[in-house]
């Protein structure tokens, strides 16, 4: 894709990176130049990307911007899938009144991002005519952490909210090999060069999507 568009002289390339990247580094919040060492061939990849987009702009002039995502959900996200997120198949379980299983004990965190966020990221990377802002990397998430407990509750809440109700206690297994503890992003960078300004917390990313997750 980087040898089409730099042959084809495209003028904005806007590529999806990951928070996998960031790997086994403990920092919080994370911050876009310090990684540490991946923990899976999926963050390989994703980090490869950035090489690459990194390559292109030295030797050839060619400006990129890389997303690193940060758990994105919302509508239309598929429950069943190879990649399945946990917000849409913990939903899945609990409307259908099956189990809900949890890595571990439960405080392990992450910062969760509806899909409006990300979308918003997308159109601001697309269309930067900032210089400063091109050929760089910017997180794209909310800037805060919630755990696995809390998640859980706030599913359940919600789904009550919307006359489905869910009486199960989660059920707690081994914790998932190559899984990092904690994960917070630092959006500060992508609010100064691209004026991003997330529009939903996870609470309010919930509420939005749930009439979806219900109906289908």
């Amino acid at each position: 894709m980087l040898v089409a568009a730099r042959d084809a002289e495209v003028k904005s390339f806007t590529y999806a990176a990951s928070s996998s990247t960031y790997g086994d580094h403990p920092g919080l919040p994370k911050v876009e130049d310090t990684i540490g060492k991946p923990l899976s061939p999926y963050a390989v990849t994703k980090y490869v990307n950035e090489l690459y987009a990194d390559v292109f702009a030295r030797a050839y002039g060619f400006t990129t911007i890389g997303l690193r995502y940060f758990n994105v959900f919302g509508k239309r996200q598929d429950p069943a899938g190879a990649y399945a997120a946990v917000i849409p198949k913990w939903t899945a379980a609990m409307i259908a009144g099956e189990d809900v299983f949890i890595n571990g004990d439960g405080e392990t965190s992450r910062d969760f991002c509806f899909v409006d966020n990300a979308v918003q990221a997308n159109l601001l990377a697309a269309t930067a005519t900032d210089e400063a802002a091109r050929n760089q990397v910017y997180n794209v998430a909310v800037g805060d952490r919630t755990t696995l407990n809390q998640l859980f509750e706030a599913l359940r809440q919600a789904l009550g909210e919307n006359g489905v109700a869910y009486d199960k206690a989660p059920i707690y297994g081994d914790f998932r090999a190559g899984d990092v503890r904690h994960s917070q992003a630092d959006i500060g960078k992508a609010e100064r060069l691209l004026g991003y300004a997330p529009s939903h917390t996870i609470l309010a990313g919930i509420q939005a999507a749930m009439p979806w997750y219900i109906a289908n």
